[in-house]
């Protein structure tokens, strides 16, 4: 009789957690800028270098309006000169909310012997890493991994110039020197990361510096194979980047595939995001030059 409780307990203790997990509600939001791209450098290609700690500021006041789950940069938040993070940094820490930055390109245009001082300047344990909220797991990836710029070991330096060699003499517009790329460790790692959301039933969301689409000039190195990757997995929704800070938009394989607009450019007004995550959406609240969008989540 006893066991016929317990096992009986057991059941409904069980079935209870199922059920709670069924009707659990997604709603958060979070805050994105990409490019804010500082320097105290003249202007170029409408990009407005010292207007940035005065749009970061403006941002981070906006922001702070706001019950954030976190804020996240997409990648370069100076241009160059490693002197250019202490001019903003200060303003990004008075955002209200857990604050994350991805790696970009030009984080690491600074003089080869301050490159390995970027990741405590943007306070990063790790060039990449994910990060876990309700049934949602967003994985952060470092495109720099294996650049002419970010490639800090000899390992990965070697890697570099191999990936290089057979994007260029298969003659791919991004086989340029400013883009990156991922290792084949950091790739391992990113499908052990996907598995462990297929196993655990979450939804899963991208941010990387460098789009994987739309084909241009400025994609990751290896594309394809992630494209390819992510095919495989249905529970990928979103993958969010800067890089290309005239933006862009595309859907592909029921995956939202996102370029926010950088914060940099024109002389008169800012880019920034909101994005509120729900059961069955996400709602993209631009500020600037950015668009308001509003994206379903496909099963």
């Amino acid at each position: 009789m006893t066991l016929l409780i317990f096992f009986g307990a057991l059941y409904l203790y069980k079935n209870y957690n199922t059920q709670k997990k069924e009707v659990q509600n997604t709603d958060f939001t979070l805050g994105i800028i990409a490019d804010c791209q500082y320097c105290d450098c003249d202007v170029k290609w409408n990009r407005y270098y010292r207007n940035s700690p005065q749009r970061l500021k403006e941002a981070v006041t906006e922001l702070n309006k706001h019950n954030l789950e976190y804020t996240i940069h997409l990648g370069d938040f100076i241009d160059q000169h490693f002197e250019s993070f202490d001019s903003i940094i200060p303003t990004w820490n008075q955002l209200k909310s857990t604050s994350y930055h991805v790696l970009g390109n030009h984080d690491f245009d600074v003089a080869d012997s301050l490159k390995s001082k970027v990741f405590d300047k943007l306070n990063l344990k790790k060039r990449y890493y994910s990060i876990d909220k309700d049934d949602w797991k967003f994985i952060i990836i470092d495109g720099n991994d294996l650049s002419f710029h970010g490639a800090l070991t000899k390992e990965k330096q070697q890697e570099t110039d191999s990936i290089f060699r057979k994007i260029e003499s298969d003659s791919l517009p991004y086989a340029k020197i400013w883009n990156g790329g991922i290792s084949n460790q950091q790739f391992e790692w990113i499908e052990q990361e996907l598995i462990a959301a297929e196993e655990n039933e979450q939804k899963v969301g991208f941010y990387c510096h460098f789009p994987l689409v739309p084909i241009a000039n400025d994609n990751l190195w290896n594309t394809e194979e992630l494209q390819e990757l992510i095919r495989q997995y249905k529970n990928v929704k979103v993958f969010m980047n800067g890089h290309n800070h005239d933006g862009a938009y595309v859907l592909k394989n029921k995956v939202h595939y996102i370029t926010f607009k950088g914060m940099v450019d024109t002389k008169d007004s800012t880019s920034f995001s909101l994005a509120k995550f729900t059961n069955d959406s996400i709602l993209i609240k631009g500020f600037g030059r950015e668009k308001s969008r509003k994206l379903a989540v496909f099963n």
